[in-house]
């Protein structure tokens, strides 16, 4: 089966299912409501599960080329240095990690040129036993799927779904940036109630994030350096070092937010993916792997057919209680990382358990959700 297909959302997600559509000999045209084409966001990491989808979609070797491994599961400090386990020199790492940009960058030469629509706010949709039609401002179209891959506050998922809750506030805030520093390891410093975490990235640079507890979301301050900064300042070396060394206008301050688990991602042919189905919290690494999956599921779906309709109930049946139980284990793991109470208890866990134990889990295939493999795609057609 082949055809045509819409996606409202030109981020990480919404590339990487118009990549794999193109890759299925789909048509695929992606519609963002910015005006420019960009991701924001500083750093992240992806798992072994995500570099397959990678792989699947004909990227993987330009990923791996862009990334640096990170070993920041495999170095966990506490605020005054000393560490709870730690890599050895040489260590294999499974994870990579990338500026976003740079992955996002990849995806997007992964689609055909004029594949995107930027300046495009979605507004409505209408489907029938045919199509789905699509409206914005001075303008529609019409494809046999939309896929909605529109972030945490999707559009798509408000006009079909207008009775699913809101995006869910997790009680953490987290600040982020991206620093100039050469030979970073990547490591996870835990405190009592926060966590900062730092990843090394290509062209002589590292990610950080702190995350910390707090009982409301929207709180912010003239200078978010400075504050993030004072939370830390005594905390080890290069943490107070790489904040000084970002750009004030460089440091962003979110909040942390999920779904709630939504009783279907499919409304005959119209799909959520990514964020708008399944956001989740960062603390498992997965918001960008489990898009990626996605993306690969829903192409290999539509790909074996026979109808559009059979093909997103599939890609549904398989894809949510995946992507629903990786967001509730990341919910548990951010609460137990902001949580005070359970410091001494992680530490001590952290502590005890053995090296040979700890480094079997950092292997690729080391638990669950790094196991996963995805399905085939069939290879580009032929150009005649």
């Amino acid at each position: 089966m082949n055809g045509q297909a819409i996606v409202v959302g030109g981020g990480i997600g919404g590339l990487a299912a118009a990549a794999a559509l193109h890759r299925i000999g789909w048509q695929a045209l992606v519609l963002e409501r910015a005006d420019e084409l960009g991701e924001i966001g500083a750093g992240m990491s992806q798992a072994p599960n995500a570099m397959r989808c990678l792989d699947a979609l004909a990227v993987g070797a330009q990923a791996r080329a862009a990334a640096v491994p990170t070993h920041s599961a495999g170095n966990l400090r506490l605020p005054d240095g000393r560490y709870l386990q730690r890599a050895r020199p040489g260590d294999p790492t499974p994870l990579l990690a990338f500026h976003r940009a740079d992955l996002h960058r990849l995806l997007l030469e992964a689609v055909p040129a004029g594949s995107v629509r930027t300046g495009t706010e979605v507004t409505g949709l209408h489907q029938d036993r045919d199509q789905v039609t699509v409206t914005w401002k001075g303008g529609e179209a019409a494809a046999d799927p939309l896929i909605g891959a529109d972030g945490i506050r999707s559009t798509v998922r408000r006009l079909l779904w207008p009775d699913a809750p809101p995006p869910r506030y997790l009680g953490r805030t987290a600040w982020l940036g991206v620093a100039p520093a050469e030979g970073l390891p990547g490591s996870v410093t835990m405190g009592p109630g926060a966590y900062f975490l730092i990843h090394p990235l290509s062209r002589d640079r590292a990610y950080w994030a702190y995350v910390t507890a707090c009982s409301r979301p929207g709180v912010r301050h003239d200078d978010e350096k400075a504050a993030v900064l004072g939370h830390v300042r005594n905390w080890h070396d290069p943490i107070p070092a790489l904040i000084a060394a970002t750009p004030s206008e460089a440091v962003t301050h979110i909040d942390v937010h999920d779904l709630d688990p939504l009783p279907s991602y499919v409304d005959g042919r119209v799909a959520l993916l990514g964020d708008a189905a399944h956001a989740m919290s960062p603390d498992r690494g997965q918001g960008a792997g489990q898009s990626l999956e996605d993306a690969v599921v829903l192409a290999a779906a539509l790909a074996a057919g026979p109808s559009v309709e059979t093909a997103l109930r599939r890609y549904d049946t398989e894809r949510r209680p995946r992507t629903q139980a990786t967001v509730r284990g990341a919910r548990a793991d951010g609460r137990r990382t902001t949580s005070p109470a359970a410091h001494r208890w992680m530490t001590t866990m952290v502590r005890l358990m053995p090296a040979t134990l700890w480094r079997k889990g950092l292997t690729p295939d080391g638990n669950a959700t790094w196991r996963w493999r995805p399905p085939h795609l069939p290879a580009p057609r032929a150009e005649s």
